[in-house]
């Protein structure tokens, strides 16, 4: 027994040694890591893979050893735009390749990547793009380009936009498990698939308005791009024309179908190196970093401050893919109280969420418009919640394709007596008042427990439309009979009043030195979270392992689905959440 007690210790002590070895190594590596950016060679071509690139903002931390610690890469979208303006007037940058670009970014996000990239090309610098296929959502980037090509063997993904709804009554029938629904809008279609089963006249309305709005926007920057009529594109789409690299070329979607050695012959070309040698290539990530390492500081003493609200709204401190009031109202307060910032930018890329956390944000937000002025940026999303944390701003910007509106509630409770009942399980209760228990899915709901939560959802969506009517100045009519949980895009809800003006996040920031009455500023970026180290180290590799195993197993998409199942269960409360989720390709 001492022998093998002994053996234990050993392995331990080993075991031991070696962690603290590592993080001994990693600490070490990250204090005394020195500069990590990159020189930018003269001849050079920007490769633009947006892979890693997730959100507009990517987030930095109130303790330095956590910035230290955290992904030294950390660059978002708004920086990537930044760095493209700036390699504008950079000798050194010839031009952009698109090269076989993978993106989770948003049509909105594209939106204002594709603006940057067509004022980029006014320089008399190129953009060019090649790809081994292109899905819908890659070719609405790239169709930007001067020059577009495609592998011989690719194909191209070109023919309009679809929804799909899944409805679940007769599974819940069968299988006793049950969806309590309790809402207000009749447009709130996150409820739908449990109460029939089929799609209902308005939710149909909604999805095929918003469809074909999304639709016209895009294949309007083709055609302006693209040199092809609206028409034609919609003749494309129709028939599949596009669907083999020979059919694109013709379809003039496409310029040149090569493989990528040619593709790289070509730049070569352009940039006057031999075939034989290769040219300067630099990341958009290393790019970026660098143009953030090493762009001169504004000295302006004024400073607009752009606070980011990324992801689903809930409660707690927040991080880069979820809104806290933590620290959205921390935000808000401190660029409030500090004299130098003379207005805030809300940047909002969120389909909402909480609606307690939404209305302690907008609480915020009418203090601090009291103050100095507040202006919202809307990225992909602002519906629901997102526009909840919107409504009350001075002035609101959203991009053509931008979702918004869903202005109403639901609320949702799991009920499985019809399956226990089958099984053969029986739950009851013993109370002291007749409303003392709480909500059980064993036991049938109570029509008193389920009327008392009907009028709670009735004071959130009541509480919604008075906001955002006090808010757009409008009627609680005027607000009601464009609300009812329907979605919106940008360019529908600039026509009914959601929205002041279509513009990205630069145009917000303009209108917002506007209003402050300020030339010359500089920006200031929010939130600062407060994560430790222990938070951090959560979400290193080895921690994640279950999480990289599953997807690898199941693949991406179903654990998306697996994913989306877990956020329904985790919602308490009360829900303004947009009614569905749309990922166009």
């Amino acid at each position: 027994m001492k022998f093998l007690g002994n053996v234990i210790a050993t392995v331990i002590g080993i075991f031991v040694f070696i962690m603290l070895f590592f993080f001994g190594v990693l600490f070490i590596g990250v204090v005394f890591g020195g500069d990590d950016s990159v020189s930018v060679k003269s001849n050079s071509v920007i490769e633009l893979n947006l892979k890693e690139i997730k959100n507009d903002y990517a987030g930095k931390y109130k303790d330095p050893w956590v910035t230290r610690f955290s992904e030294q890469k950390g660059i978002g979208l708004t920086d990537v735009i930044d760095a493209i303006e700036a390699a504008k007037t950079d000798d050194n940058i010839k031009g952009i390749s698109i090269l076989n670009d993978e993106s989770s970014l948003g049509l909105a996000q594209y939106k204002d990547l594709r603006n940057a990239l067509e004022s980029f090309k006014k320089s008399g610098k190129f953009v060019w793009a090649y790809a081994n296929t292109y899905s819908q959502k890659e070719y609405y980037l790239n169709s930007v380009a001067n020059t577009i090509y495609l592998n011989p063997a690719g194909d191209l993904d070109f023919k309009g936009l679809s929804s799909e709804v899944m409805f679940f009554k007769d599974f819940q029938d069968k299988s006793g498990i049950h969806m309590e629904v309790i809402r207000h809008g009749k447009y709130k279609s996150a409820v739908e698939p449990f109460l029939d089963n089929k799609m209902s006249d308005a939710n149909r309305e909604q999805i095929t308005a918003l469809l074909n709005s999304i639709w016209g926007i895009v294949s309007a920057d083709i055609s302006k791009s693209r040199n092809i009529s609206l028409p034609k594109l919609n003749e494309i789409a129709n028939g599949l024309l596009a669907r083999t690299p020979e059919m694109a070329k013709q379809q003039h979607l496409v310029d040149i179908i090569a493989y990528e050695d040619v593709y790289h012959d070509a730049i070569r070309k352009v940039l006057k190196v031999d075939k034989d040698e290769d040219y300067n290539k630099i990341s958009i990530s290393d790019y970026t970093q660098n143009h953030v390492t090493t762009a001169l500081a504004d000295t302006s003493s004024d400073q607009i401050a752009i606070i980011y609200a990324q992801g689903e709204i809930g409660s707690g401190e927040g991080d880069v893919n979820t809104i806290g009031e933590g620290s959205m109202r921390r935000s808000l307060q401190e660029a409030r109280k500090n004299d130098d910032v003379k207005a805030i930018v809300l940047r909002i890329d969120s389909p909402g969420g909480s609606a307690l956390t939404s209305d302690l944000i907008w609480r915020e937000i009418e203090i601090t418009k009291k103050v100095k002025p507040v202006v919202v940026s809307m990225g992909n999303y602002a519906a629901s919640g997102g526009y909840y944390i919107a409504c009350n701003a001075n002035k609101i910007f959203a991009e053509n394709n931008t979702i918004t509106g869903s202005i109403g509630v639901f609320g949702m409770l799991p009920n499985f007596s019809p399956l226990a009942n089958k099984l053969g399980i029986n739950s009851e209760q013993v109370k002291t008042h007749e409303n003392s228990a709480n909500y059980s899915p064993f036991v049938p709901v109570d029509e008193k427990f389920k009327a008392f939560t009907l009028e709670g959802v009735e004071k959130v969506y009541n509480t919604f439309v008075t906001h955002v009517a006090e808010g757009r100045k409008m009627t609680f009519a005027q607000v009601d009979s464009i609300a009812q949980g329907r979605v919106w895009s940008g360019t529908e809800a600039l026509k009914i009043g959601l929205v002041d003006k279509i513009g990205g996040l630069n145009d917000a920031i303009a209108e917002a030195a506007k209003i402050a009455k300020v030339k010359k500023y500089s920006t200031q970026n929010y939130p600062e979270y407060e994560k430790t180290l222990n938070d951090l180290l959560s979400n290193l590799p080895f921690a994640k392992s279950k999480e990289a195993f599953i997807k690898e197993e199941i693949g991406e998409e179903n654990y998306l689905l697996i994913e989306q199942v877990k956020k329904f269960q985790k919602q308490k409360g009360v829900q303004t959440i947009l009614p569905y989720g749309i990922n166009i390709y």
